[in-house]
């Protein structure tokens, strides 16, 4: 019986899609408001898509965004989003994610999901290039919550709903994996353990001083990664 909850963070902890979601917020901004460069010294790592967008409104556009507005905007941004990541030539995945997630995935008792800012959409468009979807059948997004540690919360539920549905019964132990002080952060405030790796181009002594559980250099050291979860 699955007795863990994995809940990885995606940008930079499972892979870089080499700037593809500024690309394609650009030119949500460009085409509805003539906003030229809107993600310019906006703050993206460690945060959710609707925090971004809300951002860029407030800081650009100099004005509160309406919650409509905030639809229009993701609608818009979703396909584009698709053509940046087919076809941005830095795209790539993470060293060892793929070896990683399946040796994870053919443990009896782990269940893997997702813990992360992007909306639910955008995050299976970011997974579907290098086939990683299959990985994640649950998580928590950016278009649950703004806050992170609420999508985390999301994604516990979401995971323990499938555990009670294999039988499984008392609370599992939560880790999460990420790549930002934030996403440590958030797994602390949710009573996790906590995995950061120095992936996501924060430093190590920034990942260091949030205070991780483990800090890993990546996930190429599947056995580093496997003794941290089965202390």
């Amino acid at each position: 019986m699955p007795a863990r909850i994995l809940l990885f963070d995606l940008d930079g902890t499972l892979l870089l899609t080499g700037g593809a979601g500024v690309r394609a917020l650009d030119r949500v901004f460009q085409d509805l408001y003539g906003l030229k460069g809107a993600g310019r010294d906006v703050p993206f790592r460690g945060r959710t898509d609707l925090r971004i967008i809300r951002d860029i409104v407030e800081r650009k556009l100099r004005r509160p965004m309406a919650a409509e507005e905030a639809a229009a905007i993701c609608d818009r941004y979703l396909p584009y989003l698709e053509e940046e990541v087919e076809r941005s030539p830095t795209y790539r995945v993470l060293p060892g994610v793929p070896a990683l997630l399946t040796r994870l995935a053919a443990r009896a008792d782990c269940l893997l999901g997702l813990g992360t800012g992007n909306l639910e959409a955008a995050a299976r468009i970011k997974l579907a290039r290098a086939d990683l979807n299959r990985f994640f059948p649950f998580g928590g997004f950016g278009s649950d919550a703004e806050d992170r540690v609420e999508l985390l919360r999301r994604a516990v539920a979401r995971g323990e709903a499938r555990r009670t549905q294999s039988g499984a019964d008392g609370p599992a132990e939560v880790i999460v994996i990420g790549d930002t002080h934030l996403d440590v952060q958030s797994g602390r405030a949710l009573g996790a353990r906590t995995v950061a790796v120095a992936t996501g181009g924060e430093s190590p002594e920034t990942l260091e001083q949030a205070g991780p559980d483990v800090l890993l250099a990546d996930l190429a050291d599947a056995e580093a990664f496997l003794r941290f979860l089965d202390v």
